[in-house]
């Protein structure tokens, strides 16, 4: 093996033990709840589809559009989804937040009893059992939240649970769209 070879051999570990130490770096810092997506700016994906209450009452795009709400994608199987349920809850009832739900990848049965069980903060849940709109939404895992203003626009996204950190930048956002409603 020539000396040259043995060098290599001696700096390669090191340079890419200081690559994979840039490429940490950069995520430093940064919420893990901001992910981008490509639906902001852009319209609500369109669908008709069942709520998750009833089989026989169908839900469009323009049954969500009006005023500016929030649109959680969530599932009786996801354990975020339970720990953020409460927030919903708290928000729909003490601040009048407006909330439609994509009840994603589940059983109807199951989601029905969540709802009874823990109360409901939706103005509707779709039934989304085999994830098309989930798709269309560009999920990827719930629970996300979707802030769509009056003609519904994505404004921005949550990314994982809601709560009470994650919520002070999307309730301001959301009172500014209210604002601009009246």
């Amino acid at each position: 093996m020539s000396t040259a070879t043995k060098r290599l051999l001696m700096i390669l570990p090191m340079l890419m033990a200081f690559g994979l130490g840039l490429f940490l770096y950069q995520g430093i810092g940064q919420d893990p709840n901001k992910m981008e997506s490509s639906l902001i700016g852009k319209p609500l994906p369109e669908f008709s589809s069942e709520t998750l209450m009833s089989a026989t009452t169908i839900v469009t795009r323009k049954d969500m559009l009006g005023q500016p709400a929030l649109v959680n994608v969530w599932a009786t199987w996801c354990p975020t989804c339970r720990a953020e349920h409460e927030f919903l809850l708290s928000i729909a009832a003490q601040e009048n937040v407006r909330i439609f739900g994509v009840n994603y990848h589940d059983q109807r049965a199951a989601a029905q009893q969540w709802l009874t069980d823990l109360g409901n903060p939706y103005v509707f849940s779709v039934f989304d059992p085999q994830g098309d709109l989930g798709i269309d939404l560009g999920v990827v895992g719930a629970p996300e939240t979707y802030l769509i203003d009056a003609d519904g626009i994505v404004i921005d996204k949550v990314t994982g649970e809601l709560n009470e950190r994650t919520w002070v930048d999307l309730r301001t956002q959301y009172l500014s769209l209210l604002k601009d409603v009246k």
